[in-house]
């Protein structure tokens, strides 16, 4: 049987005497498209904070490709392949659409004894990204600001596709997005899915995440009281498990 992706087993996280995440277990599969929902302080974004590096686990695993790992960094974590789009700070609105890209990660080229930026070859790669994905974006020189929601995430999920990922998190990729904007985030999301690019997408908002994700974990009060395939639910039941307050009893592994 195939290998998780990742696998995050027992985890636990206080904040003082407050008990964030009390033994979550979830696990992602290559291509999967994996729907994290909740209502507001169910414990997703701490949960996901910890995979991304940025803040630690007090106890419990991680396992990537079956192998026992430790995340201490947001280095760690990227070393690993996972990208993660925090809400509102995927992007920075005034720089170009290349520099976003390439953010920490720059091409260079050697010029005697120095090293430059090799802008020549960003752009092209750039632009080859976001048509791609059939952003309207004319310019690898554009300034984020003046591109639309769903383009300034489009961005950045171009940034995730070309540095190899293997797991796209994604935090409240729609929060404040029109319908257009959506939807186009919503076919980022197959098109990193038909890559074979994990994905758990995070939100509040059932609906935005029902039409695109093929399994759900729902978290309440930092417990894990679901986990389903798709098929196998519905749109009202899964609204009905966020809602609920969970018992001993109701715990999914």
């Amino acid at each position: 049987m195939e290998k998780p992706l990742l696998e995050m087993k027992d985890i636990h996280k206080w904040f003082g005497k407050v008990h964030a995440l009390k033994g979550v277990s979830i696990k992602i599969w290559p291509g999967e498209i994996v729907g994290l929902v909740g209502d507001n302080g169910a414990g997703k974004s701490t949960l996901i904070k910890i995979l991304a590096g940025v803040i630690h686990k007090d106890k419990g695993k991680i396992y990537w490709n079956g192998e026992e790992v430790e995340i201490s960094s947001v280095q760690d974590s990227r070393r690993l392949g996972i990208e993660t789009l925090f809400q509102e700070q995927s992007v920075i609105g005034t720089l170009s659409v290349m520099r976003n890209i390439f953010l920490g990660r720059e091409k260079v080229k050697s010029w005697g004894l120095m090293k430059i930026l090799d802008d020549k070859k960003m752009g092209e790669e750039s632009m080859n990204l976001v048509k791609g994905l059939g952003l309207n974006i004319r310019s690898p020189n554009q300034e984020v600001r003046f591109c639309s929601g769903g383009e300034q995430q489009g961005v950045a999920i171009s940034r995730a596709i070309y540095f190899k990922t293997n797991l796209v998190i994604l935090d409240e990729p729609c929060r404040a997005l029109g319908i257009k904007g959506v939807n186009q985030v919503s076919n980022f999301v197959r098109k990193l899915g038909d890559e074979k690019i994990g994905v758990i997408w995070i939100t509040h908002s059932l609906h935005l995440v029902y039409p695109v994700a093929s399994r759900f974990i729902v978290l309440s009060r930092g417990e894990k009281t679901f986990d389903v395939q798709k098929k196998d639910t519905s749109f009202d039941e899964l609204q009905a498990m966020m809602a609920k307050i969970p018992s001993k009893n109701d715990l999914v592994d």
